[in-house]
Order: C-alpha cells, then sequence, then structure tokens
C-alpha cells in the first residue's frame, strides 16, 4: 500500500467502473442476483484487489497473502468481478455466473474457485471465520493481515456481537472489517428495520478502533486502510458510508435493488426490459465523465 497520486487515483477509478459494468452483464446473463451491493462497494473492492491487499491472482495459495473474507456472500458479483479484472480468471467467464456447473455460485464456495478462502452464505458467520483466520496467524506468529467485507443489516445477527466479544479479548491488530454502511436491507432501510445506531459506540464498547470513511473516494478509503495498519492491540471496523445501486442514479439508495438484478428489478422509473441496456448505458456514460475529468 502507498501514497495515490492522480494517475493511479484515475486508474482505480476506470477500474471500478469497469467492475460495475461486469456486475451488470453478469447479472443479465444469470437473470438473477443482487445489484444494488455489489454497485456500493465497487470502489472498496477495486482498492483492495488494485492497490491494498498483498495477493497473487497467478498463486493464490500464497502462504505470504492477506486474508479476505467475504460475510455477506450475496453481494460475491463485485467480488468475482474484481478477481477477474485482476487476473484471477477469464473475465468472460463471469457470464456464468449462477450457471449450472460454474465456479461462480450465487454465494462464494471455497472448493470451486481459487482465491476464495471462505465459502459464505449465513449472515454473520463470516466475522466468526475471519476472527479464527486472524487468531491462528497470531498463533503462527505470521504478519498476513484479514479484511473481512460485512453487510450492515448483517449487524442484526447475534453471533456478529460474540465474535466482535473475541476479537477484542485477543487484541486482533491484523484484523480489519469493513462494514458496507449503505443503510438498506432486502425489506426496507435499516434504521426501519433494526435500528443500529449509534454504531461506533457500540463497537468501540467492544474494544474496537473505529473509522469512518466516503466508500467512493479513494483516497478517504487508501487512508482509512493505512490507519488501520497502524493501530496496535485492537482490531479495526471501517465504517464505509457506500451509496446502494452507486454509478446509475434512478436506483440508488433504492432497497427494491438489494436482490433484484436488471430486468427483475421494480419497474416504476425504468421498464423492466429496458433496465439492462439503460444500467449499462449510465456507467459508459459514468466512464466517460472518469476520463475527462483527468484529461
Amino acid at each position: 500500500m502507498s501514497y495515490l497520486n492522480d494517475e493511479k487515483i484515475k486508474f482505480l477509478e476506470e477500474k471500478a467502473n469497469a467492475v460495475r459494468m461486469s456486475i451488470i452483464e453478469m447479472l443479465l446473463a444469470a437473470g438473477s442476483g443482487h445489484t444494488a451491493g455489489p454497485l456500493g462497494m465497487a470502489d472498496i473492492f477495486t482498492a483492495l484487489y488494485f492497490h491494498i491487499l498483498k495477493h497473487d491472482p497467478k498463486n493464490p495459495e500464497w502462504p505470504e497473502r492477506d486474508f479476505l473474507v467475504l460475510s455477506n456472500g450475496h453481494i460475491c458479483p463485485v467480488q468475482y468481478a474484481a478477481m477477474a479484472h485482476a487476473g484471477y480468471f477469464p473475465i468472460e467467464e463471469l457470464l456464468t455466473l449462477r450457471k449450472f456447473g460454474t465456479r461462480l455460485q450465487g454465494h462464494p464456495h471455497r472448493e470451486k474457485l481459487p482465491g476464495i478462502e471462505v465459502s459464505s452464505g449465513p449472515l454473520g458467520s463470516g466475522l466468526g471465520q475471519a476472527v479464527g483466520i486472524a487468531i491462528g496467524l497470531k498463533m503462527d506468529k505470521k504478519p498476513n493481515q484479514v479484511v473481512c467485507i460485512m453487510g450492515d443489516g448483517e449487524q442484526d445477527c447475534g453471533i456478529v456481537w460474540e465474535s466482535l466479544m473475541l476479537a477484542g479479548k485477543h487484541h486482533l491488530d491484523n484484523l480489519t472489517v469493513v462494514i458496507d454502511r449503505n443503510n438498506i436491507q432486502i425489506d426496507g432501510m435499516t434504521e426501519d428495520i433494526m435500528p443500529l445506531e449509534p454504531m461506533r459506540a457500540k463497537y468501540e464498547a467492544f474494544n474496537w478502533h473505529v473509522i469512518d470513511l466516503n466508500a467512493h473516494n479513494f483516497q478517504d478509503i487508501n487512508s482509512a486502510f493505512e490507519e488501520a495498519r497502524g493501530i496496535y492491540e485492537k482490531p479495526v471496523i471501517l465504517l464505509a458510508h457506500t451509496i446502494p445501486g452507486k454509478g446509475i442514479p434512478e436506483i440508488e439508495f433504492d432497497y427494491r435493488w438489494h436482490g433484484n438484478p436488471p430486468g427483475k428489478g421494480p419497474g416504476d422509473i425504468i421498464p423492466q426490459p429496458e433496465q439492462g441496456k439503460k444500467f449499462l448505458d449510465e456507467l459508459r456514460t459514468l466512464g466517460g465523465k472518469i476520463k475527462g475529468e483527468h484529461q
């Protein structure tokens, strides 16, 4: 991890836009899957795979790698897209998402795809897995870092708080948790379903260091991870404030797009048959704006 100059920021912004386009293309091909969360987390995953994580796409089991645990496995299209663009497998394979026999299942399966550290599905379990990996690395006196991605609605699960206590007890300063604070879950807004605030105070009470960040600003993302690496004897939570559906203004902040793919989402703003083309057109336009801003 290093300082981000304008050239690297431009690279990351363009790469994140390509990841978003791949997300839409693979969801269209699958005819099922989640849209809002993957689009919202595209900048975080781009920063991780193209700047922050120590990893090797050609050697996914590299002993010195950092471990990335995806707890909210339903947003896996963004991880798959980032991995493909980083060189783990051909980009064309993204179009096999959720197909029979594919390596790209609807929730990640560690025995199917090299580079996936844990299988995920049941919400809340990923943090416990990440804590276990971090404890094991401490026991073996290894310097590898563990990054765990979680959803904010996932914080409704009781197992999360057991894992938070355990990590705080063991002072796991090799563990960074990124919470996608997009304020939506499948049935509505998080603060209507099960209020989560005050989130910072809750995590700090469990002996965690907490950092708020704008998850669509690469300098902010980079600075947050740099600060996390400098924290001693405490695990770190990054409250990543994201826009669900980021990049497609018509669906941003609309919880109804949590679990619907383009073509099957709510048709009151964009008719279903037009959604796929409209979304890709929006992202192509965004990509043009990114290039224009840096010329």
